[in-house]
């Protein structure tokens, strides 16, 4: 296994992108795979790492990136160092960031012309938008996905209320101890993109999708029903529920263990299988 870490291209509003890429042994790979985090989540976080290698060596190239706005910075990958972006952070740029990554890859030399597409939480949903409108996504894994964008002010009146008349609301980090500003900016991005933005109504688009939905069935920050709707809203989709599993799969941050947790293993072999016969 071969890999490249931190490329960096220009992101949304100028704002750095780093990727990493790896790549299988065999000339002939099975499809590249690219892998969007989630809120409050980094491309170097935990296990990721040992789970882009673990595909690369079962054949398949593997890309991994941070979104501009997520926080961090390419001097400091795994600290959230640039709270102002992360503050300024919306749907619409991180929208624009996958875009922007599917445009590098096309520009690479690479032999597999076949893209699937992994979302672990909110970066699932986020994966679930962008695949409903770029035919170049064959497929599609969600890992612990949202099933709403506006899950965290869904049905909360009381938050909008103080969030329009403050600015900003902070989000604490239970790692790192900071409290993470979310500018309101967000949710008015939100309501101006609001019906493109629907999940469900996304996944009324593509058909054609291959997606595969997995989750813990022990998961406290997205429950599994969050799973269960996002299956029902697309016929040509697979339920994959591991039980006892949290929202990282067993994974941690920092990540010592060169074996990855029961639980994603399990998360990476039906993976794996999902997407040797959807990229076929």
């Amino acid at each position: 296994m071969n890999s490249q870490k931190d490329t960096i291209v220009d992101g949304s509003q100028g704002k750095p992108i780093t990727i990493d890429s790896y790549f299988p042994e065999e000339v002939k790979s099975k499809g590249i795979i690219l892998f969007a985090h989630g809120f409050k989540g980094f491309k170097d976080w935990g296990h990721w790492e040992l789970i882009a290698q673990t595909f690369a060596k079962a054949g398949f190239i593997f890309v991994k990136f941070n979104f501009s706005h997520n926080g961090t910075t390419p001097s400091q990958p795994f600290d959230f160092a640039d709270l102002e972006a992360f503050g300024n952070n919306t749907y619409t740029k991180e929208l624009a960031d996958i875009e922007i990554v599917l445009n590098w890859i096309e520009q690479q030399t690479w032999t597999s012309p076949q893209i699937g597409l992994i979302g672990h939480s909110r970066g699932g949903g986020i994966g679930i938008i962008k695949a409903a409108n770029d035919q170049r996504i064959k497929a599609l894994a969600t890992w612990a996905a949202v099933s709403h964008l506006d899950y965290s002010w869904r049905d909360k009146p009381d938050i909008l209320d103080e969030w329009k008349t403050k600015g900003v609301l902070y989000n604490r980090n239970g790692r790192t101890k900071q409290n993470m500003p979310l500018y309101y900016q967000l949710f008015e991005d939100f309501k101006a993109n609001e019906d493109m933005l629907n999940i469900e109504k996304a996944l009324q688009k593509r058909a054609d999708l291959n997606l595969l939905v997995v989750h813990g069935s022990e998961d406290p920050a997205v429950p599994a029903f969050a799973a269960k709707q996002i299956h029902q809203w697309h016929s040509n989709s697979r339920l994959h529920l591991i039980e006892g599993a949290n929202h990282v799969f067993g994974g941690s941050h920092p990540f010592e263990s060169t074996k990855l947790p029961s639980h994603s293993q399990e998360l990476v072999e039906v993976s794996m299988r999902f997407f040797t016969e959807a990229l076929a």
